[in-house]
């Protein structure tokens, strides 16, 4: 049977999806449109491709311009003004700016937004994480803040530098971290502000209370609850790009940075299966959760990216290697008892918890890291 595509329009829109102009919208062939929810907007310009994309209920693509949805998960609610979104998850509640440019890894949780022309791959911004515009991350997780009003935040003009040249095609085993995990999950940690016009040559860690000044290149990590503005170096010497090659110093904090970022996926994804999966299934949320297993697929390619990093640095230079079967092995069980009050929205139900679950879910988290840092 050929793919007609006015037919394929029209059964969205008998379905409850909202088309403003059939004419300005294109759906391939390999999009299922049962993973396009009655209530989402398709504006003109639309495009979606790409046999894993999902749009939700009320989410909107395409409200400033053309917009390119490829192989990607869009919760409900969640927003893309225009631009190209591809390999990558937002869930309900997010927003993208205008020209926006993500690619594969990219994972956006509830309230998370950027402004105008931000582009982001291999980056997990976690509840409420807010860019400015302008900006250039790959390589990274940011958490951080108290609700979607204090939130950390990446001011304009902001890049974050994955790449070292050293050796015959240089390296990208540089993650780095803004905020944690095990800790930024329970949405009650000091905000982090990342000073505009600025960057960060990762792999580095910025603790959560942490305030960098615009208009600087942060060159070192930076410790919970600091301000910091450092100076770049000033020199001049001879250099090769053969001859050339990091110090012990640098190998060895390349693999400490890898392993800690990679034990923080673990716990994420851990988070994802054994708590939100749990919640969603409870409220009987379909939808919610094929979104919560878009974001898993997401936290898998992370995976799977740092390793293929790190082990191309570490062949490169004689690190250490990563025993990284652990990775592929399940996370400690979550079995302590918890109000799971299923009614309640994701972040108000994170806002309720009482000290004591906080702690035994901490406790959790803490182990699932260990485990791969153990283990790595």
């Amino acid at each position: 049977m050929s793919y007609s595509i006015e037919q394929s329009l029209k059964t969205l829109e008998d379905k409850g999806v909202i088309i403003i102009d059939p004419r300005q919208v294109y759906v391939s062939s390999d999009v299922d449109i049962e993973r396009i929810y009655p209530g989402s907007v398709l504006y003109p310009g639309t495009r979606l491709t790409g046999s894993r994309t999902l749009i939700g209920s009320g989410a909107k693509i395409g409200t400033e311009g053309p917009a390119t949805v490829n192989d990607s998960v869009i919760g409900a609610g969640a927003s893309i003004a225009s631009g190209y979104v591809a390999g990558s998850t937002l869930l309900p509640r997010a927003n993208v700016g205008g020209s926006c440019h993500l690619r594969a890894g990219t994972l956006l949780e509830e309230e998370a937004n950027t402004a105008h022309a931000v582009g982001l791959k291999q980056t997990i911004m976690m509840y409420g994480v807010t860019m400015g515009s302008l900006i250039n991350f790959c390589d990274a997780l940011l958490s951080g803040g108290l609700s979607r009003k204090v939130h950390t935040e990446v001011g304009s003009g902001f890049i974050h530098f994955n790449f070292t040249p050293w050796g015959e095609t240089g390296d990208k085993a540089t993650p780095s971290l803004v905020g944690t995990v095990t800790e930024g999950v329970f949405i009650d940690k000091p905000p982090i502000f990342l000073g505009g016009m600025s960057g960060i040559v990762g792999p580095k860690e910025i603790g959560f209370g942490a305030m960098t000044i615009a208009g600087q290149v942060v060159r070192r990590s930076v410790p919970d609850d600091t301000m910091y503005s450092g100076t770049s170096p000033n020199f001049e010497r001879p250099f090769s790009y053969d001859s050339s090659q990091p110090s012990q110093k640098h190998i060895d904090h390349t693999r400490e940075s890898n392993v800690e970022y990679l034990a923080q996926l673990y716990a994420l994804k851990a988070w994802y299966t054994q708590v939100r999966m749990r919640r969603s299934e409870l409220c009987g949320d379909e939808e919610l959760s094929l979104v919560y297993a878009g974001a898993l697929e997401t936290l898998d390619a992370c995976v799977e990216e740092r390793l293929k990093r790190y082990k191309s640095f570490a062949s490169s230079w004689d690190a250490k290697p990563f025993h990284d079967a652990c990775l592929d092995e399940a996370a400690p069980a979550f079995e302590a008892p918890l109000d799971w009050k299923p009614e309640l929205a994701y972040d108000k139900w994170v806002w309720s918890l009482s000290e004591s679950e906080k702690s035994v879910l901490h406790d959790w988290m803490v182990s699932c890291a260990d485990k791969i840092r153990n283990g790595l």
